[in-house]
């Protein structure tokens, strides 16, 4: 899906490179360890792996080079990731902030459910929020941020009829995350949490009536074959944050250390307009439109109502918002409203 752009972007900054001057001789020999994310994901095949071991090595003659794993090669669930490169075991890696909220709600900052219904709006928020994130990542794990980056649209895939936001009272509904969980609860409806391996035929037997995944992650799952309609509202973009560990960062030559923070600033660029291209074509696939890399499905694709513009806003302020100021604190939610909050205001 992204193999073409990769190229194009590749082929750019080697050139840039060339252009300012930069040279092998400029960076030091120079071996990267990273732990990367789940293999199973496009960014990590399309995306990750190309950057550390195809773009680095460019960029430099082949004097930075990286080894680069994935979560399911190391037997790895996420959440273990922050603790493991603050012990130094980990140099570079990769987790979802909603595997770690549970240890600072604070994670939750640049994601909560129902705020940023557009990629564009939630790209502004994660940039936003990424200094509190930056200061909170190095004062309690010891580690450097380098880059947070969205998955796709997270939105709800139903075994049956569903007309509107209303329409989620009473159903069971499998959320990812604490702030989805909030909004759905709002809502009336009965939040149910299970790995993501196990909603297929949790669907199937009935267990569950709806499920909230991102638009191409749960096309690649074939949800589409056990769901009858998709409702697009979307509730997050399940973020990521890619890191290092300040001492391993330290350690670093000065250029290295420059290379690496231009270079994955350019990263996070693309990895957002990935994420614009994967929630279109997850929408597209799973009710029956133009497909190219997904999974062709038949779903019912629901329009947003008119009455969810004012229901989804009361969830927000009176749920969402409420509920994580109560897990965050009053410091962590005053400096949420100087930046988050500060931006919504204004648009």
């Amino acid at each position: 899906m992204f193999d073409k752009a990769r190229a194009c972007v590749a082929a750019a900054v080697t050139a840039m490179a060339f252009a300012t001057g930069a040279s092998a001789q400029d960076y030091p020999k120079t071996e990267l360890s990273v732990q990367g994310g789940w293999a199973t994901a496009g960014i990590y095949q399309e995306i990750e792996v190309p950057f550390w071991t195809e773009r680095l090595p460019s960029l430099t003659g082949g004097n930075v080079t990286a080894s680069i794993t994935s979560l399911n090669e190391k037997g790895l669930k996420g959440p273990e990731v922050f603790r493991l490169m603050r012990m130094g075991v980990i140099d570079f890696g990769t987790s979802a902030l909603g595997y770690v909220a549970g240890d600072d709600p604070q994670n939750e900052g640049p994601d909560l459910a129902g705020i940023a219904l557009d990629i564009e709006t939630a790209r502004k928020v994660s940039d936003a929020y990424k200094p509190a994130l930056a200061k909170l990542y190095m004062e309690k794990y010891g580690i450097k941020l380098l880059m947070l980056y969205p998955t796709e649209a997270q939105v709800f895939w139903c075994n049956g009829p569903i007309e509107s936001l209303s329409d989620l009272r009473g159903k069971k509904v499998r959320t990812g995350n604490r702030t989805v969980a909030d909004f759905v609860e709002g809502a009336g409806g009965v939040t149910v949490t299970m790995p993501f391996g196990e909603v297929v035929t949790s669907l199937q037997l009935g267990v569950i009536d709806c499920a909230v995944t991102g638009t191409f992650s749960g096309n690649s799952a074939g949800w589409h074959e056990v769901t009858t309609h998709l409702y697009p509202l979307t509730v997050g973009w399940s973020p990521f944050m890619y890191a290092v560990n300040a001492k391993a960062w330290e350690k670093l030559a000065p250029s290295v250390q420059a290379l690496l923070t231009e270079e994955m600033g350019k990263l996070e660029d693309e990895v957002w307009s990935a994420g614009a291209a994967r929630t279109a074509e997850g929408l597209s696939c799973a009710t029956g439109g133009e497909c190219i890399f997904g999974k062709k499905g038949a779903m019912t694709l629901v329009p947003l109502a008119e009455a969810d513009v004012e229901l989804r806003s009361k969830l927000v302020n009176d749920v969402v918002l409420a509920r994580f100021a109560q897990r965050c604190g009053d410091a962590c939610m005053a400096e949420w409203n100087e930046t988050v909050g500060a931006l919504i205001s204004a648009d």
